[in-house]
């Protein structure tokens, strides 16, 4: 596992009411979307209320409840996904955010009906970029 690389610093972004990172697979082999339980964005000790917080992957976006049946949909090492949540922040200021990322390895069965379950979280300082319409 590489905790250390799950954010990719540099991509933090806000339009000032809603602030994204970009996050990366802390696993060697890609998962399907059903496999990814969670996540949380904290942004200089504020977390992003649950109910707000988003996951984008493969242009498309989701909430958590939505990942739970999504076998279609695949998060390859390669491949950045978009964290977001509602955080009111400033542009051009420097904010530490912290990523917390529950996942479930469908391969490594642990016990009767059990896999693997990891939770892994990663910290980094970077100064949020001002959000580009799309």
């Amino acid at each position: 596992m590489i905790p250390d690389r799950i954010i990719e610093q540099g991509t933090l972004t806000t339009d000032g009411a809603r602030a994204s990172v970009e996050v990366r697979l802390p696993w060697y082999r890609a998962l399907p979307a059903s496999c990814i339980g969670g996540a949380t964005l904290t942004i200089d000790g504020e977390q992003a209320p649950a109910e707000s917080v988003r996951w984008e992957m493969n242009g498309r976006s989701f909430t958590f409840a939505e990942l739970v049946p999504n076998t279609e949909e695949w998060w390859f090492p390669t491949d950045s996904a978009v964290l977001s949540g509602d955080l009111a922040l400033e542009d051009n200021v420097e904010h530490k955010v912290e990523v917390g990322l529950v996942l479930y390895i469908p391969y490594i069965v642990i016990g009767a009906e059990e896999v693997l379950h990891i939770e892994e979280h990663d910290a980094k300082t970077m100064t949020a970029r001002k959000a580009v319409a799309a």
